[in-house]
């Protein structure tokens, strides 16, 4: 509860206004509007430039003037069909180094001194606006909140992929834009200027196994109730500078149910929230010095309600909740519902903070927690997520089961290290999603200046048909049969990061069941990630606001090859002949690496990627690895890029 947080997600709707504007920094996509760096009347003109981040960002989607979404001509000119007519422009700067000024305003305030141009912003991203005031008459229809406040949706922080050979974690220009929590982590600690600071080299390195495969824990799949899948963990947030970074840290393992720990030679180790048994250690009776366990809670501790608060892109990027979890045979005994939040503000699905709202639900129901001091001989468990304890004497009522690893401090006067504990429920990762994943937050209704409800995007799920797919979209019904329903899509990067032109379609009569609309495109480009938005048409032709972007990989083949057979590795002088043999299916790609056997298949260097049918043998070009004992795999993959659950290997010594 005392721990720093971050803004909440609504704050970053309204530009601050300060002396000495603070610097903010974000990951993923957020709707911010940073700080004033220029506020300035000449004339009739009104010239603001506000900071939005101190660091090179990705790219900027949407606008909004006050809560009035608003879309750019090329000169910047708003289009006309809301308020403010054409009486604003609008720029942006992505925060490159050098940065270009913005000439509108420097041309107008220069002879001044105000700004010149060498106010660029160097490595800042910005954003710029100039308001012309109308007529007497008209300034008060033209500007009916006043003075525009400007904010906008941002793909943020580009962060180092370490699972991408291609990305260079000493060149930033080969990074890219993510909302995996694990890669975004390892940026936050080694990267961000307003981060930690770690040196990658001592922090990241020395474990990139165990971060590569955190990584792919928060890219798995996860079904939803109506068909198709989310990322398990995603994470989108903003912070300021003064905030101290372990805010940062706190917000962005909430949103993976996250750990992590520094190790003594300064590595870091990160799990994410999926139990797996190779993280259990054990300790003994012969490892515990003492203990104080405590197995229940004080009534004041009590909860029997636990309400998942996540940020809603579909409110205006506001905080809003999810059904909750509660216990209401706890409740008849304490007589009243004790009602405890569960902050996930960097979170964004609504989906994902139900399902870490279950994690911390079943946490709090074991209602077993404390602190055991830990001897020296038992620093293995130090540096681990869970622990078994197998300590019949020490323990009796824990003996044989898992305890989870909240934090341990060394304190010799103790015995060696004080390990704060709190028991793991066994089904901490069930998860039925036709049961458990509840309704999506309600959504009170937002209609542009025409009076056209913007639509609600329940479910974005790409359909495979033959060699091809299509996208299913479901929108909330709006219960208006005026209104005609229309979708639209484009490559989220159509080359050097730059979106594709949208591609519309509409749906001239829908049918609603169950109070949602299902939509089915024709088909899209295949094995590429798509932007889908959704608009109403009126019946005068009018177009509604386009609603919050939905993102989805439109894989052809999802069914991922079988592990490759008869992988062979022969030496013969220090000359290895390598060979394998493709499962009997959907196999279309056989990669073979080289690497030693600390190494990951992910971390291992390339040999070479081969077109193959079912049940071909590949035969790469010979291999000259030098001396010591060398480890080869190879992998498969389909025709969308699907990998194998595995890799066969072989391992010899030269």
């Amino acid at each position: 509860m005392l721990a720093p947080k971050p803004p909440r997600p609504e704050d970053g709707k309204v530009p601050k206004v300060q002396s000495i504007p603070y610097r903010q920094w974000g990951v993923g996509r957020n709707r911010v509007a940073g700080a004033y760096m220029l506020w300035e009347a000449s004339g009739k003109k009104l010239y603001a430039v506000q900071a939005i981040a101190g660091h090179r960002i990705k790219s900027i989607n949407r606008y909004w003037l006050h809560d009035d979404e608003v879309t750019l001509q090329v000169t910047g000119v708003i289009n006309g069909g809301t308020n403010y007519r054409s009486n604003v422009q609008i720029f942006s700067r992505l925060g490159a180094v050098p940065e270009t000024p913005y000439s509108a305003i420097v041309s107008a305030l220069a002879g001044a001194g105000v700004w010149t141009s060498s106010h660029r912003g160097d490595g800042q991203a910005s954003i710029a606006m100039i308001a012309t005031s109308d007529k007497a008459e008209r300034q008060n229809k033209t500007f009916p909140y006043g003075v525009p406040q400007l904010s906008v949706e941002a793909d943020m922080a580009l962060c180092w992929d370490f699972r991408d050979p291609l990305q260079d974690p000493e060149d930033p220009s080969t990074w890219e834009w993510t909302r995996n929590a694990a890669v975004i982590m390892a940026w936050h600690q080694c990267f961000n200027e307003f981060g930690h600071r770690r040196n990658y080299q001592r922090a990241i390195l020395p474990v990139l196994d165990m971060w590569q495969e955190e990584a792919d824990v928060c890219d798995e799949l996860v079904p939803l109730a109506g068909g198709g899948f989310e990322r398990r963990y995603e994470c989108n947030g903003f912070d300021t500078t003064e905030n101290d970074p372990k805010a940062a840290t706190n917000a962005i393992l909430a949103s993976c149910d996250g750990w992590i720990c520094e190790r003594g030679d300064g590595a870091l180790l990160f799990i994410a929230g999926k139990f797996r048994e190779k993280y259990v250690t054990t300790l003994t009776d012969a490892d515990i010095v003492g203990h104080q366990i405590e197995y229940d809670v004080l009534f004041e501790d009590e909860c029997n309600r636990l309400i998942p608060k996540f940020c809603f892109p579909d409110i205006g990027y506001a905080t809003s909740d999810t059904d909750f979890f509660e216990d209401t045979s706890a409740q008849l005994i304490s007589g009243r519902v004790l009602a405890q939040d569960a902050n996930y503000q960097w979170v964004q699905q609504w989906r994902q903070a139900r399902r870490l709202g279950k994690r911390d639900w079943l946490r709090l129901q074991q209602k077993v927690t404390g602190q055991i001091n830990v001897r020296l001989s038992g620093i293995n468990s130090v540096y681990s997520r869970w622990v078994r304890l197998e300590a019949p004497n020490m323990l009796p009522r824990l003996n044989g089961t898992v305890v989870e690893n909240r934090k341990s401090v060394l304190s010799l006067l103790q015995g060696g290290f004080v390990m704060d504990i709190m028991k793991h429920p066994l089904s901490i990762d069930a998860w039925n999603p036709t049961i458990e994943e509840g309704a999506p937050p309600a959504t009170p209704a937002n209609v542009n200046a025409s009076g056209i409800p913007t639509p609600v995007i329940n479910l974005v799920q790409a359909r495979p048909n033959g060699d091809s797919v299509y996208v299913r979209v479901v929108i909330i019904d709006p219960d208006d049969e005026t209104l005609m329903p229309v979708v639209r899509y484009r490559l989220a990067d159509a080359g050097a990061g730059t979106p594709g032109p949208w591609i519309e379609q509409r749906f001239p009569n829908p049918v609603p069941s169950g109070g949602y609309i299902d939509m089915s495109t024709n088909v899209v480009p295949s094995n590429q990630l798509l932007d889908i938005q959704a608009s109403f048409i009126a019946s005068d032709g009018d177009y509604g606001s386009w609603s919050i972007t939905a993102n989805v990989t439109s894989t052809v083949d999802p069914v991922a090859p079988g592990v490759p057979v008869n992988m062979t590795a022969n030496n013969a002088s220090g000359t290895v002949t390598i060979s394998a043999k493709a499962a009997n299916d959907n196999t279309k790609f056989l990669i073979f690496k080289r690497g030693t056997t600390g190494q990951t298949f992910a971390a291992a260097t390339l040999l070479g990627q081969y077109n193959v049918t079912a049940n071909q043998t590949i035969t790469p070009p010979t291999d000259t690895p030098g001396t010591g004992t060398w480890k080869y795999w190879c992998g498969a993959e389909n025709g969308s890029g699907v990998p194998s659950a595995g890799q066969a290997s072989s391992t010899i010594t030269i």
